[in-house]
């Protein structure tokens, strides 16, 4: 490693010496005097910053077909398609958290979290996906018993209405997120949990990674429900990259703002919550001082960001995005603008890492596709050199400049609204022939959530209006198309004897991060 300043060759020292104490149980009072190296924990924040753990219903419940489940667009793409999860795995019982609930709380309270990031499986508590056609009282009743067992812990409960699992009922009948008609059955939905659990929720998230899931789902394929054109792969079901990525954009947008117009218009007062949207962006860095990359980067974001955050403040889509894509970019009403503005009282962002980015064009482009819309390539490397350390996933580099960057950008392009981050971490390899002691020890996760947590108290200082912070993940869990192949969490989960919990270092590092005493 090479030291190129003060605080890096402070924050070394102290990543050595806060390893060491944590593996042998000394005092973690000794790196306050160690070194004379400041101690970042939970009192370099704000007072009244939440500190909490993320998770999502399909990586971690399992129990796919019990207590009258129906199935998601997830459940039918990992059994239609195992070839595209690396391992051929899929949900079906992922960490078994819907029976090990109780634990998994009494993990994160041990941990000091003060909060849980969770979602509600729209099948689990509507198997047909619609309220006109049957609710299902025992998916109400695991929601409603989690939520007790937060609240009795003393851990704030943060809910995420939609993680991507749509009711396979609304694919087959409409095409989900393809139709208009998902927005009233999404609005009826979110209402459900509204009257059920909003007398005990106070922080309401609609959706988590709209861009992610319109991506994954309908320009890649290697996301439910697997479709793209078909000169992109020909295992998709279907598809138009051109055209669906921009109408499943369009229908997420309007679902949103129709739930959050229902709270804010049947609950909000009563209940005295806030509801807000999660969106997810790489921070793009301009692979040259050049022009043409500045501008680049700055399209990127706006076909990432933008594409969601611009409609919500200001009712409707980036201008780069109206002239590159054209017609194919749906209009909103002026009523549909008028509820978008504003449509939120939070904003929850998710970052993991950045890119280089570059101009680029193709003179020999037949199709029209959201990969080439932006004419711009994405880059991991610049002259050879990575942006960062590499995570076990191929599209993840450790880049903590990135999300200081990303924060200040926000504040200033979107009038410094309030913010969670309500996802940030790393991942290493699923690797077998580690003895457990060995996968425990993840000193470069405890590096990585330093380094950006030390991001975000530089961005508070600077005036972005950060709430609170939620690590991903809280315990290892099914990672979409990875499957079991990577792991996030603070905690183990040993797939091969019963799902049993166990600290990582990380986890450990946390517990002391949270000391108030």
């Amino acid at each position: 490693m090479r030291i190129r300043s003060k605080y890096q060759a402070q924050w070394f020292i102290w990543l050595v010496i806060t390893t060491v104490i944590l593996r042998t149980g000394t005092p973690v009072e000794a790196l306050t005097t160690t070194y004379g190296i400041s101690l970042l924990n939970r009192t370099s924040f704000p007072s009244g910053f939440v500190f909490g753990v993320s998770s999502s219903a399909y990586q971690t419940e399992g129990a796919a077909t019990e207590d009258g489940k129906g199935p998601s667009i997830w459940d039918t793409f990992t059994h239609k398609f195992p070839e595209k999860i690396k391992d051929h795995s899929d949900g079906n019982i992922a960490t078994d958290s819907y029976h090990q609930y109780k634990e998994d709380v009494r993990m994160i309270k041990k941990m000091r979290f003060d909060a849980y990031r969770f979602s509600i499986s729209w099948p689990r508590i509507l198997p047909y996906g619609k309220v006109t056609r049957g609710i299902n009282e025992q998916g109400l009743h695991y929601y409603s018993n989690l939520i007790n067992e937060l609240i009795k812990n003393g851990i704030e409960p943060f809910v995420t209405l939609f993680h991507w699992d749509t009711p396979q009922a609304l694919e087959d009948e409409y095409g989900g997120f393809l139709s208009s008609q998902i927005v009233n059955d999404y609005r009826d939905y979110a209402n459900l949990c509204f009257q059920t659990f909003g007398n005990k929720v106070k922080y309401w998230t609609t959706f988590n990674e709209p861009s992610t899931y319109t991506l994954g789902g309908y320009v890649s394929g290697n996301f439910a429900p697997g479709r793209c054109s078909s000169w992109q792969n020909a295992s998709c079901t279907g598809g138009d990259s051109g055209v669906e990525p921009y109408i499943v954009a369009h229908n997420q947008l309007l679902a949103h703002a129709a739930a959050v117009k229902l709270y804010r218009d049947n609950y909000q007062a009563s209940h005295k919550g806030k509801i807000g949207i999660t969106l997810e962006t790489r921070w793009m860095v301009p692979l040259s001082d050049e022009s043409i990359n500045i501008n680049a980067a700055d399209r990127a974001l706006d076909f990432s960001f933008g594409w969601f955050m611009k409609p919500l403040t200001a009712g409707d889509y980036p201008s780069t995005m109206r002239f590159q894509v054209g017609s194919r970019l749906r209009n909103f009403s002026e009523e549909e603008a008028n509820m978008l503005k504003g449509s939120f009282d939070f904003l929850g962002l998710n970052y993991y890492t950045s890119n280089y980015v570059e101009h680029f064009s193709d003179p020999n482009l037949i199709d029209a596709s959201y990969i080439t819309d932006s004419q711009t390539r994405a880059r991991t490397e610049r002259n050879g050199v990575p942006i960062g350390p590499k995570g076990a996933s191929s599209w993840l580099y450790v880049y903590p400049m990135g999300i200081h960057d990303l924060l200040l950008y926000i504040k200033r392009n979107y009038s410094n609204p309030t913010i969670y981050i309500t996802e940030n971490g790393i991942d290493e390899l699923n690797n077998s022939t580690l003895s457990l002691g060995e996968a425990l020890d993840d000193s470069t996760r405890i590096d990585y959530y330093y380094q950006h947590l030390s991001s975000v108290r530089q961005a508070i200082s600077e005036g972005v209006d950060v709430r609170g912070y939620f690590a991903w993940a809280a315990l290892d869990n099914f990672e979409w198309n990875s499957g079991y192949t990577v792991r996030f969490g603070l905690n183990f989960v040993d797939y091969k004897a019963g799902l049993k919990r166990y600290k990582k270092l990380s986890a450990k590092w946390f517990t002391n991060f949270l000391r108030l005493e």
